[in-house]
């Protein structure tokens, strides 16, 4: 019913940025809750930053001030800027977004080394 297509992911080397793209194949809002996770190898998935309704915004402690979220609803895409790259911040990025029911992205690789 719903498609998430990410991008953006890829090298970079520490204290670089990349900017992750979401692309839904179904319309956004305010009303919707989302968020980017990240997961690791051998690590649990976990919450980088999300957006719930009307607009309460949070990030993991590992991310705030270099990471943001935003969306571009006339694009049904959402995005995630990461500046001051770590090597810690290498994972398997997914992007989230739940209308009635919650949908994932495929996942997109970022790799942060020197």
């Amino acid at each position: 019913q719903v498609q998430l297509v990410e991008s953006g992911g890829g090298l970079v080397q520490p204290g670089g940025s990349l900017r992750l793209s979401c692309a839904a194949s179904r319309s956004i809002s305010s009303s919707n809750i989302l968020g980017w996770y990240r997961q690791a190898p051998g690590k649990q998935r976990e919450l980088v930053a999300r957006l719930l309704r009307f607009g309460d915004l949070m990030y993991a402690d590992s991310v705030k001030g270099r990471f943001t979220i935003s969306r571009d609803n006339a694009k049904n895409t959402i995005y995630l800027q990461m500046n001051s790259l770590k090597p810690e911040d290498t994972a398997l990025y997914y992007c989230y977004i739940s209308w009635d029911d919650g949908y994932w992205g495929q996942g997109t690789q970022v790799t942060v080394s020197s």
